[in-house]
């Protein structure tokens, strides 16, 4: 039985759609904070929580500012957000989500890429070869992380792999997937440095050239990320925006009971937002 189940609430494709989630014991938990960012003591395996299943193209993300941290569509100048499909790809080319109980801070330049944090958990691209769901928590290893800057902030992509992939035993490290998903990471790189180029935007720039990062270096990222969140938690830090309020974590000054958390999701409207419908589906042909 999975460990984690979700409620949705409001209509997909509007504005008021959430989707929540609650524990094995059916209680209401915030998925930024609750899940915990490793399954066990193993060095390489994570929790990721699965935003964005492959070949869609709505831009969902947990709501960090929200309380219980829902996940919803993002929303820019009024309008809901869609990734465009641009030649030859369709939509997000990998399952896309985050790593819980991770923080990119805003205030905090990072060493490598001497840019601040995103002010978001950290991003995951997963490569196996099945289509996720939206909201499902899976376990994942870890095996490279790509460096974007966006408007001049680190942006971290981990690559990692569902560790229930029928090849997950093939893969270890960044080169692994150069040996067996041929192409990929060329895809991924292309991906991210053209997808806002049908908005109007520039190309995104990339640390290190544009290099990917091994697995080693991926799991120092997690780590920083990991310590920021603590002391985002734990009141040591500006959370600015950012909603703690958390059920598990019984040290931080932002802990609820199970009836508060309930409450919380109560007071959200389960049909305020007619649905629209989805994005017309175009090609984008980005020649130089």
């Amino acid at each position: 039985m999975a460990m984690y189940r979700t409620e949705e609430r409001g209509h997909p494709h509007s504005a008021g759609y959430r989707l929540f989630f609650k524990n094995e014991a059916g209680h209401y938990i915030s998925p930024f904070h609750d899940i915990p960012l490793k399954v066990d003591s193993k060095e390489n395996l994570f929790n990721m929580i699965v935003e964005v299943p492959r070949w869609t193209n709505a831009k969902m993300e947990i709501a960090t500012e929200e309380p219980l941290n829902p996940i919803k569509q993002d929303i820019k100048d009024g309008k809901l957000r869609y990734v465009a499909n641009i030649f030859p790809h369709k939509g997000y080319i990998w399952n896309y989500g985050a790593l819980p109980q991770t923080w990119e801070d805003p205030h905090r330049k990072d060493k490598s890429t001497d840019c601040c944090g995103d002010d978001d958990p950290i991003d995951v691209c997963e490569i196996g070869s099945k289509v996720l769901s939206r909201g499902e928590v899976i376990h994942v290893k870890i095996l490279g992380v790509l460096a974007l800057i966006d408007q001049g902030e680190t942006d971290w992509k981990l690559i990692a792999i569902n560790v229930n992939d029928p090849e997950a035993s093939k893969f270890h490290d960044i080169d692994d997937i150069k040996k067996y998903k041929p192409g990929y990471l060329e895809a991924t790189l292309n991906w991210f440095r053209f997808y806002k180029v049908p908005e109007g935007k520039p190309e995104n720039q990339f640390a290190f050239n544009g290099e990917f990062k091994n697995k080693a270096f991926a799991l120092e990222v997690i780590k920083s990320t990991h310590e920021c969140w603590k002391a985002l938690l734990m009141k040591k830090c500006d959370a600015g925006a950012i909603n703690c309020t958390n059920v598990q974590v019984c040290d931080s000054p932002f802990h609820c009971t199970q009836e508060e958390a309930k409450s919380l999701v109560e007071s959200v409207s389960s049909s305020v937002s007619k649905a629209s419908n989805e994005e017309e589906q175009v090609w984008h042909f980005l020649g130089k």
